[in-house]
């Protein structure tokens, strides 16, 4: 059993002072809120036909489409929320680089 371990302090650098200072926390719900408004967006014009209704007929088995459309709306958001949550952290990451 090492030092660190004696303690119940681990070896290295906390994990939490790096995710503070990539701003994870303010990036993921920034992430979250467009992710969600996206498909919200993207959902209500699907559903209620904003840029015209669908010109095929489709079958949709066990529900209707609204609620396919809205599980597909749920993975949209959380790959879009995903998406920005990797790009503004990896902004930080570079600025935080470039002021070393």
């Amino acid at each position: 059993m090492s030092e660190g371990d004696a303690n119940g302090q681990p070896d290295g650098a906390p994990a939490g002072g790096l995710l503070a200072a990539l701003a994870v926390k303010r990036n993921t719900v920034i992430g979250l809120g467009v992710g969600v408004g996206v498909a919200a967006l993207a959902y209500l014009v699907r559903i209620f036909e904003l840029l015209g209704p669908v010109g095929f007929e489709r079958t949709y088995p066990i529900v209707g489409p609204e609620a396919w459309f809205l599980l597909l709306a749920v993975v949209f958001a959380s790959a879009t929320a995903l998406g920005v949550v990797v790009v503004l952290t990896a902004i930080r990451a570079v600025r935080l680089s470039k002021d070393v």
